[in-house]
């Protein structure tokens, strides 16, 4: 059933192999150390019609890797690596020690038939037996108390947390509370303001109920004769909508009125895009985290009894790692309280469900089995496991240098083609324009190919981002030549073919960039997914960006992983081209929720190559991963 298991070391020596075929699997294992174990993720990985799992082992710096056909649904694999990896270690500790390695011939043939004969069996059993419903006390709901969510008088909350609260109070406990019913009997308990309006209200309470059933008299004032009711009027719009106000209500032509912009230069913005993008700045509204408070918190922790431990409510969410016994191996039971709480943090900061799982996973197997001196050590070990995990995700796995790219093809004479695809509404064609004036500011002629053939007023708006930029860099700058143009066909024509002409008008008119406006579609449209794939298709643009918002949370997870799935379905090709990098919107509106930049990047392993922070032209910003991962650590 198994093709391959291996066992090997992190510096890449192999120590003991087997091999059920003749097949060469190196491909398929240096694909998943390079994918998957590098970029220190977790899960079953797919390559070339092979399932591969690993397991590590950090106290001897070991990695044990299965491979098996992806046809093959094997429930036992979890187990049976478990189980090879305690035998393995168990037996070979000694020759496996730091001090002493001694790498020689590892005869472990016949512990893995016995350990695999072993698995199979228990996994035939575990398929026979029915499936038992998960009990009450086995789920997370059953962990709670109503203790843990009551707020008592005179506790202190913990700072920076919001929580719904229930405050118990000593006289609902004793029983119902009497008011005093006599203005001497609220004097004699001391009573306030508030009791003489509750008895006020009463006694009006009393007095409508009495007075209930007779209703008084209105008087009416005498109508004079010159007084008329006079119907609504019917309001007349200009411009209503008649056959003849259809003249002036078509805007698919240019008026002479059109052409003239009416934007007005704003010389502080010229020129301050030259070169590369700034990288972003994330400001967090939680707490102030600084590396000395930090040492202070530690200290304070580690103060002794005498000392008050203010553990908690500063330093971030690592404090929750000081409960960890140190000096021994943490093993997953250890963590595992503070790894429940370190996914809580990473949803609410918006990364996904499934991706804040999964980087927990990713932490407790680079941790299980370190040994850990001190409470200190555990804390700085904790964030610097999490802080380089996030980072090499965010950090681009490609050069990413459009700049560069655009000057070669202008070099090689053609033009450099990028197309924006992405779900309604997140920004395609604000950040197109934001992009387009960032090119214009490098001296860069940019044709903007106006593909949304379906959204109304979707080429207006490309009209009027020409005629700004245009006035922003007039011809009379740049010799002559038109910086922006737009290219479009109106509205219902097959959005392929307009993207072709466009790039052959470029190519003929000596235009350095085409940037292609396409359709806002939902990822579950399968016609318009068609659409866009044969778009992709038949024009083979440089450079495909998925524009995406920085809101969203597991949907941004469910839109890529399905748009990535219909260009590769729809495409007819071998070799299909897939999103190449994310163009990030709308990231001045999350304050510190920076998670969707983690689920996006984590999933198609593609750079974030602009952010967009506004609505201006300067408003594009490139990634600054250290920022971001600082701001989700808060």
């Amino acid at each position: 059933m198994l093709d391959l298991f291996t066992i090997f070391t992190k510096g890449g020596i192999v120590l003991w192999c087997f091999r059920s075929t003749n097949q060469l699997f190196g491909s398929s294992v240096n694909a998943l150390i390079k994918g998957v174990i590098l970029q220190e993720r977790s899960g079953v990985y797919d390559h070339d019609g092979l399932s591969l799992q690993y397991k590590l082992d950090n106290e001897f710096e070991l990695v044990f890797v299965v491979a098996f056909q992806k046809i093959l649904q094997l429930a036992y694999v979890d187990k049976f690596l478990s189980d090879v990896h305690l035998e393995f270690r168990d037996k070979y500790k000694n020759d496996l020690r730091v001090d002493s390695r001694n790498y020689g011939e590892f005869d472990f043939s016949a512990d893995f038939h016995r350990i695999l004969e072993r698995a199979e069996k228990w996994g035939r059993q575990q398929a026979t037996m029915p499936k038992q419903m998960r009990s009450y006390e086995d789920s997370a709901k059953s962990k709670k108390t109503v203790a843990s969510m009551i707020e008592r008088k005179g506790e202190e909350k913990p700072a920076g947390k919001k929580s719904v609260k229930i405050v118990e109070k000593k006289k609902a406990e004793e029983g119902e509370v009497d008011y005093p019913s006599s203005p001497n009997a609220r004097a004699a308990n001391g009573g306030g303001p508030g009791e003489d309006l509750i008895l006020e209200n009463r006694k009006k309470f009393a007095e409508k109920m009495l007075g209930k059933g007779k209703k008084p008299e209105k008087q009416k004032s005498p109508k004079s004769p010159q007084q008329q009711k006079s119907g609504k009027q019917m309001r007349v719009w200009d411009l209503g909508g008649n056959t003849k106000d259809l003249p002036n209500l078509d805007r698919s032509k240019d008026r002479p009125e059109d052409v003239r912009s009416d934007f007005t230069a704003n010389d502080q913005m010229i020129g301050s895009m030259r070169g590369g993008i700034q990288d972003l700045n994330v400001e967090s509204d939680s707490d102030n985290y600084s590396e000395e408070e930090d040492d202070e918190e530690e200290e304070e922790y580690a103060g002794g009894p005498g000392k008050k431990q203010t553990g908690g409510t500063r330093g971030g969410m690592f404090a929750m790692f000081k409960g960890l016994v140190g000096s021994k191996n943490l093993s997953r039971d250890d963590m595992q309280p503070a790894l429940e709480k370190l996914r809580d943090h990473l949803i609410g900061k918006n990364v996904a469900a499934d991706i804040s799982q999964k980087l927990c996973e990713s932490v407790a197997n680079k941790l299980e089995g370190k040994v850990i001196g001190t409470f200190d050590t555990i804390t700085t070990t904790v964030k610097n496991t999490l802080t380089e995990a996030l980072v090499q995700i965010l950090s681009p796995k490609r050069r990413v240098d459009i700049l560069r790219d655009c000057l070669e093809a202008k070099r090689a004479g053609r033009p450099f083609v990028m197309s924006f695809c992405g779900v309604n509404g997140v920004g395609k064609s604000t950040n197109l324009a934001k992009i387009c004036f960032w090119l214009i500011e490098n001296n860069l002629s940019v044709l903007i190919a106006a593909c949304d053939t379906f959204r109304a007023g979707a080429v207006e708006q490309l009209r009027t981002h020409m005629r700004h930029l245009n006035a922003l860099h007039p011809p009379e700058k740049h010799g002559g030549r038109s910086m922006v143009q737009l290219y479009e066909k109106g509205y219902g024509k097959d959005a392929a073919g307009i993207a072709m002409e466009a790039i052959r008008y470029a190519n003929e008119s000596h235009i350095d960039v085409v940037l292609i406006d396409t359709a806002g579609r939902m990822q579950d449209n399968e016609p318009l997914m068609r659409a866009l794939a044969k778009l992709i298709k038949v024009n083979e643009p440089d450079l495909v960006l998925f524009v995406g918002e920085a809101l969203v949370g597991n949907e941004a997870v469910d839109q890529l992983v399905k748009f990535n799935q219909a260009l590769a379905d729809y495409s007819s090709s071998d070799r299909p081209h897939i999103i190449d990098g994310i163009v990030l919107t709308k990231f001045d509106t999350i304050d510190d929720k920076v998670g969707a930049a983690i689920s996006m990047t984590y999933i198609t392993g593609q750079p974030i190559v602009f952010v967009g922070t506004g609505q201006t032209y300067t408003d594009l910003k490139a990634l600054n991963a250290k920022a971001v991962v600082h701001a989700l650590m808060k």
